[in-house]
Parts: C-alpha cells; structure tokens; sequence
C-alpha cells in the first residue's frame, strides 16, 4: 500500500520525538568531533517543524516535506539546518503532487533527499559526514523497489543501511566540516549527521 499524507505527518512527528530522545546523544557524539549543538539544533528545528505541521493543512506527502524543509532551514542553526532542509526540499519536489507515495516514488524521494545533501555539502562516501549513511540507504531501498518490496520493506531497508552506513563511519578520518580539523583524532567517532539520519529514516519505518 502506497504512503499517504497521513503518514508523511506521522513521520514528523516521530521525528522530532526520536530527536528528543536522543538529544543528548546526538549532543555528545558533535562534542566529540563538532561544536556539540547538532543534538540542540535539530530538537529545535524538529519542534518547530511540529507546530508547522499542526498549524498546517495538507493533501500531499510532498507539501508535508516542504514545510519541513522551510522550517529547519529557517530555525537550524549550524551545517545541519541547510543539508536536512535541502535534503527535504529535494524530497518535496520529487514527491511532487502525488498524493500516495509508492515503492518507486519513495525511491525517487530518498534519492532526490540525498542528491541535495551532497550538492549542498560537496561531501562523497568516506568523507565521514551524513552521506555515508544516506548513500547506502538509497541503494538499498532501490535495490528492495526492483525486487518488488512494499514501500515499508523499502523504508525499513534503507533506515537499517543507513545503520551501518552510519557504523562505518567510526573508522573513517573527517574530510569535511568541522570534524576535517581533527584528522586522525577523529577516527573512532561515528559522525552525528550520520546517526540522525538513522533516527529520521527509522522513524519513517516506524510511521509507516
């Protein structure tokens, strides 16, 4: 069964929970190789994106992901706010006006996701940043969509990619962002916009 709005709301929703769950985690894991405001940032962003979505009315996924996109742009501060609010646009407009979204349409929503994250940060796979976690994911889910998965097996696909997209990136030496500056001191840190990738695509599992 296609995804509807209904679910691309409840995924907000889920959203900004499992961000509040794991805030501080997300906090520590910045501190380590970052600032430390990812975990602050993005609760912020999730609970603005919230009231949006509850002061709002809406009869597609896509227009759902564009409020999101505008919200955490406007309201994230840091990397975090541009690359996820980017990465929501991208989503919106390929979810475009349809009001259900298949296995292959979410594919195409994922891609497009991860296709504004990399444009937006000009990072690649093993740059330890959130697109070791996204790319994995796309691959995954479009992997799962040609072997006739449902839209759940193809979400639930990519969220557990994107799990060890993100363990990967433990191992890895930072070659963008902030995390760039510590080289070798980095390796053993697993990259925070990789594991809030994570929570965002399981809580899309979860709503689904």
């Amino acid at each position: 069964m296609a995804l509807d709005t209904a679910w691309a709301i409840d995924w907000v929703r889920r959203s900004a929970a499992t961000i509040d769950n794991h805030r501080a985690e997300l906090v520590t894991l910045d501190r380590e190789i970052g600032d430390g405001d990812h975990g602050e940032n993005l609760d912020r962003g999730f609970r603005a994106v919230v009231e949006a979505v509850d002061a709002g009315s809406f009869d597609t996924p896509g227009a759902v992901f564009k409020t999101v996109a505008t919200k955490l742009i406007s309201t994230v501060g840091g990397a975090a706010g541009p690359l996820f609010g980017t990465a929501y646009l991208k989503a919106a407009q390929a979810a475009g006006e349809a009001e259900a979204l298949d296995a292959d349409a979410l594919v195409a929503v994922l891609t497009a996701a991860r296709d504004g994250i990399v444009s937006r940060g000009k990072a690649e796979v093993g740059d330890k940043t959130m697109v070791d976690a996204w790319t994995p994911a796309v691959d995954a889910a479009a992997a799962a969509a040609g072997e006739g998965a449902s839209p759940e097996q193809v979400l639930a696909a990519a969220a557990d990619a994107a799990a060890t997209g993100a363990e990967s990136t433990d191992a890895l030496v930072a070659r963008k962002g902030r995390a760039s500056y510590l080289g070798e001191r980095a390796v053993g840190h697993r990259d925070p916009g990789a594991q809030s990738s994570v929570y965002l695509l399981r809580a899309a599992v979860d709503a689904a």
